[in-house]
């Protein structure tokens, strides 16, 4: 079905169709006169076909069609196209925790995670969707499900840290983002993993154990990356603090989701979080424009009109 995405240009129609009824007018009072004044019997002999003789209407009927087709052209004529679309999700949760700024990896966690993130993202199938997570005491979705790459990157990079670690909460967001991926079409939720780098204590939020149980109901796995070592460091409010990594949760957190854990994952290593995710092809329905259409019927009956013209008249319409 044909529709228009600017309507308000169909008000080009009105002088066209102004042009046509002037026309018709003009025509019928050009034979009412004919007919007043004119030998008649005299007419049909010389002329057969009479004084509407399709010959001489033709032209001008191509010409008005032809306005007419360009006219509607501007309101942007559209048909509704259907487009495949992969729903295939990824969520990176991101720890901006106060402990995340221990330099026991080089420069720091935080920066080495930033990295391990962007090398993760730059990696991915360009048909997936990713998404962005980060926690301190509060889980927030900094970009949600998206093929933009490149805007989870830019996110990455503008991280600021916070107080306390919420892990069991960066979980549960997530799993909400990846539910609120627009089902167009297709059966059941889509594909997903979690990736949930962080240096393991949670001080905040649901637990972990209540997340993972969470994970595992939605079939969502979870691989997480510990960054740190067991002698880091911190400075909070004066007081130099210890933040070792909790390996055992991050890493029973994975086991039970069926993801993996990692103490330090190359781009290879990660590839494995996603090469078997498999896919959920949807469809989106979107505006295609057929204004080209319009104008090439406009075009070919404008050179009809002007080809009948000059065959029949020897002159241009």
């Amino acid at each position: 079905m044909i529709r228009f995405l600017s309507p308000w240009w169909l008000l080009a129609v009105l002088p066209v169709l102004a042009l046509a009824g002037a026309y018709v007018w003009r025509q019928r009072r050009r034979r009412a006169f004919a007919v007043r004044f004119s030998n008649v019997d005299l007419i049909r002999a010389v002329a057969p076909g009479g004084i509407g003789n399709v010959r001489r209407h033709a032209p001008a009927v191509a010409l008005l069609l032809s306005l007419l087709v360009l006219s509607l052209a501007l309101a942007r004529p559209s048909i509704d196209a259907k487009e495949p679309l992969e729903r295939a999700t990824v969520m990176l949760a991101l720890d901006v925790s106060l402990s995340m700024q221990a330099e026991d990896v080089e420069p720091s966690r935080i920066v080495a995670a930033q990295q391990a993130a962007k090398d993760f993202v730059g990696h991915l199938p360009e048909q997936f969707n990713v998404g962005l997570v980060v926690f301190s005491k509060a889980a927030n979705v900094l970009v949600s499900p998206t093929k933009e790459h490149s805007a989870v990157v830019s996110a990455i990079d503008g991280l600021q840290l916070a107080e306390a670690t919420a892990t069991g909460e960066a979980v549960f967001t997530c799993l909400d983002a990846i539910a609120a991926v627009p089902p167009d079409g297709a059966e059941g939720p889509p594909p997903a993993r979690i990736v949930l780098l962080s240096d393991g204590y949670r001080t905040f939020g649901r637990g972990i154990d209540e997340a993972a149980a969470a994970a595992s109901t939605a079939n969502v796995p979870v691989s997480t990356i510990a960054f740190g070592t067991d002698k880091g460091t911190v400075e909070i409010n004066g007081s130099l603090q210890r933040v070792p990594v909790d390996r055992a949760a991050l890493e029973q957190l994975a086991e039970t989701t069926r993801g993996f854990f990692y103490e330090a994952a190359t781009a290879d290593a990660l590839r494995q979080v996603y090469e078997d995710m498999g896919s959920s092809i949807g469809f989106r329905t979107r505006a295609k424009e057929i204004g080209q259409w319009f104008v090439g019927i406009g075009l070919l009956l404008a050179l009809g009109a002007a080809g009948m013209s000059l065959l029949w008249t020897s002159r241009l319409p």
